[in-house]
């Protein structure tokens, strides 16, 4: 069976994984991998991944030439790579793609304008429904850049010929699509959040389900409060009403896709099983845009000209370039862990004094996702591809539940991590997209985040969170939660449980 890169490295007989540099030779992939993902996003604006996964495998080959033992250095990549948390992700991302693709075809963001039109809201009103709608499109969809570049042409240019404040709007559509990545079970940063959330007392990862319904506790409260918040600023800054077209912007139709959205949800909470949730959610899905004409045949699965066609075919080839990046993170996350610098910081960690309560164990988290995503230039998927081991195995030393180490990690990223003006590509996709309107102000990064409430609002719930112990919980018998830590629930400081992760990643 192939070696996990969660096994203990000292259980290799070849020893520790060096290099000719020593341990910073582990490194030089993923320096490599942030210095790309800053040049392609904020240097040169390009919003594609594919640059960015060929960017992970040329670190992966520099990495290698400083290796002492080329053989050693791709077993351990290949061991990262085959690993039960990357196959499992590697698979869900594919099939959420052809999912997400789904959702957007089908015009369910249509649906929500036409909402908003027959209403006949004012600027300050549409500012908050603005912020809802975007909500709710990007939990459907699980994108939070895709759900931008939807929602900017859509919501930005016809919402401030009403009156609404241009930051405030810019805000509201960014904040929605971060509530909606950070929420939704088909989002790649749910996902990954609670893929590498192992359990100790039983085999397994962290389910899904389990995970987002354990999450509503920090990030709906953030909404709540964010909603008000985009409502009264935006009453208190609203400009005149004016009407901007005769032509209706929305189509009611696309509110018949929210069936299998809540089909698709409810699976996901009541089984705990996102394949089943994903199954039935596309199956439901199809079956409802074939019958009600949203698309043809040939916008499922077809082709056209010898080109084969269909959100199934877009949804997944969308995907490959993710695919491509999470194999080359896999990989380094492998070498590291085969040269002893993941033993090296659970120890350092354990040891110190943070390490000696559960508060200050999930602070450790918290920094540690924080800053792997800045280096990643916002781009939260990666960031919590690296930090998501370390989440994992320090927060295991004090016995915390995979739920409570999944949401410390997610919700901190998804908080002031995507956030940070000198490296987010959030705040710079945001900027761009209000771009090109004529007579609509363009808004730089800074302005955007003004306008941000959302991820703020979150982070300082997680703030309290950690310092209070609101919602902490520990893994009890069987990997039950337990609000309280009973005797054997923590590991001892610094040491893992090779016999219980040897085991489950067996399976």
């Amino acid at each position: 069976m192939p070696q996990s890169f969660d096994r203990d490295s000292k259980n290799d007989p070849r020893g520790l994984l060096r290099y000719y540099i020593g341990a910073a030779g582990a490194f030089i992939g993923p320096l490599i991998l942030a210095a790309a993902s800053i040049t392609f996003f904020v240097v040169f604006q390009v919003f594609d991944l594919t640059g960015l996964a060929v960017a992970g495998f040329i670190g992966l080959f520099a990495s290698s030439w400083l290796a002492r033992n080329q053989q050693h250095f791709w077993d351990a990549a290949i061991a990262g790579i085959a690993s039960r948390t990357s196959a499992t992700l590697l698979l869900l991302m594919l099939l959420v793609g052809m999912l997400g693709q789904m959702f957007k075809a089908t015009g369910v963001s249509q649906g929500f304008i036409w909402l908003a039109e027959i209403g006949h809201v004012n600027g300050g009103v549409f500012v908050m429904l603005t912020f809802l709608i975007t909500c709710a499109i990007a939990m459907a969809t699980g994108s939070s850049l895709g759900t931008m570049f939807t929602m900017f042409p859509i919501m930005y240019a016809s919402g401030v010929a009403i009156g609404a404040d241009a930051v405030l709007l810019a805000g509201a559509i960014l904040s929605g699509a971060i509530f909606g990545d950070n929420l939704a079970p088909i989002s790649d940063t749910t996902v990954i959040s609670a893929t590498t959330q192992k359990y100790r007392r039983r085999a397994g990862n962290a389910e899904i389900g389990g995970v987002v319904k354990a999450r509503t506790r920090y990030a709906l409260p953030a909404a709540g409060i964010s909603a008000i918040m985009f409502l009264a600023f935006g009453l208190m800054t609203q400009g005149n009403t004016a009407s901007t077209s005769d032509k209706s912007m929305g189509d009611p139709l696309g509110l018949v896709m929210l069936i299998p959205v809540a089909v698709l949800i409810a699976i996901a909470f009541w089984k705990r099983d996102l394949y089943l949730a994903v199954g039935v959610g596309m199956a439901l899905g199809t079956a409802l845009s074939l019958a009600t004409g949203l698309v043809d045949i040939n916008g499922v699965l077809g082709a056209v000209d010898g080109v084969p066609t269909g959100y199934l075919v877009d949804g997944l080839s969308g995907m490959l370039p993710l695919i491509g990046l999470l194999v080359a993170v896999f990989g380094m996350i492998g070498i590291i862990e085969a040269s002893g610098i993941f033993d090296k910081i659970i120890s350092a960690a354990a040891g110190s004094r943070f390490g000696r309560s559960p508060r200050g164990i999930e602070s450790m988290i918290a920094g540690t996702s924080i800053i792997t995503t800045v280096i990643f230039a916002g781009l939260n998927g990666p960031g919590m591809m690296f930090a998501g081991p370390v989440t994992d195995r320090i927060g295991a030393t004090v016995g915390l539940h995979p739920y409570r180490r999944s949401n410390i990690m997610d919700c901190f990223t998804m908080g002031v991590g995507v956030v940070v003006p000198i490296a987010s590509s959030f705040l710079l996709v945001a900027s761009l997209n209000t771009q090109g309107y004529e007579g609509v102000p363009e808004l730089s990064i800074f302005q955007v985040l003004t306008g941000a409430f959302y991820p703020f609002v979150l982070t300082a719930i997680m703030v309290f969170s950690v310092v209070a112990g609101w919602g902490r919980s520990y893994e009890g018998p069987d990997g039950a939660e337990l609000r309280n830590l009973d005797s054997d629930a923590s590991l001892e400081p610094g040491r893992i449980e090779p016999a219980l992760i040897t085991a489950q990643d067996r399976m």
